[in-house]
């Protein structure tokens, strides 16, 4: 039987992927995270690496955390897949949606480290894609969020029918995506199915970094 790794960034996109893959019988026996190697925060939303853990500690599934810098990530990737391979995996599970060069970028650096590509969430349309992820029962809070889009205030926010509602509206003035697939805004989940316990989110401050509004989380447990 096949065994896979799971992309894993912390947010709602590679979570239900990953519930997807495993819905599907699918092994998956490790994540896969990346850490900015100049700091301890993970490379895809800023969040705290030890937070990223937690997710791994509460679905009781091993992580796998590789640094990198954006210079390096090819090479980091490359990498991480080749310890997952002798580890035993032999295909890796992405949350990507429809941005091809995505596609692309991830089938041609899993074809060259001889690792299977698997993106279950290809070609879903987002909005229903968003309210699945929601009705299946997972939750999940905004933690980042870009400025020129988004005010502060949507930090911390419930990712619920009433933000879903309101990302369609805001579809109809500038063209964003109702899952941010293009990096509009970025989520962290705390609960659900694939979890054991939930992660308890404590003391939050918005911070402004790079163009973006995010969450800096200084206070989590597991529940």
């Amino acid at each position: 039987m096949d065994k896979y790794a799971a992309s894993w960034s912390g947010g709602k996109d590679s979570c239900f992927a990953l519930w997807r893959a495993i819905s599907q019988g699918l092994k998956v026996s490790y994540l896969l995270n990346f850490i900015n190697e100049d700091s301890t925060r993970a490379m895809s939303h800023g969040l705290n690496s030890k937070m990223i853990a937690l997710q791994a500690q509460a679905m009781g599934i091993p992580i796998f955390q590789q640094k990198v810098t954006w210079v390096t990530y090819e090479d980091g990737f490359k990498t991480a897949l080749k310890e997952l391979k002798l580890k035993g995996i032999t295909g890796l599970i992405t949350g990507d949606i429809y941005l091809q060069e995505h596609k692309d970028w991830i089938d041609r650096v899993c074809g060259e480290s001889g690792v299977k590509a698997l993106l279950p969430l290809w070609g879903m349309d987002s909005a229903g894609l968003l309210t699945d992820f929601i009705e299946t029962g997972f939750k999940a809070i905004v933690v980042s969020v870009k400025a020129e889009i988004f005010g502060k205030e949507w930090l911390g926010r419930q990712v619920d029918s009433k933000l879903v509602d309101e990302l369609k509206a805001l579809t109809t003035k500038s063209k964003i995506d109702v899952c941010g697939e293009t990096g509009e805004f970025h989520t962290f989940v705390y609960d659900g199915p694939l979890f054991k316990k939930p992660i308890i989110i404590g003391k939050s401050i918005p911070i402004a970094r790079d163009g973006h509004w995010t969450l800096d989380i200084q206070e989590y447990s597991l529940g």
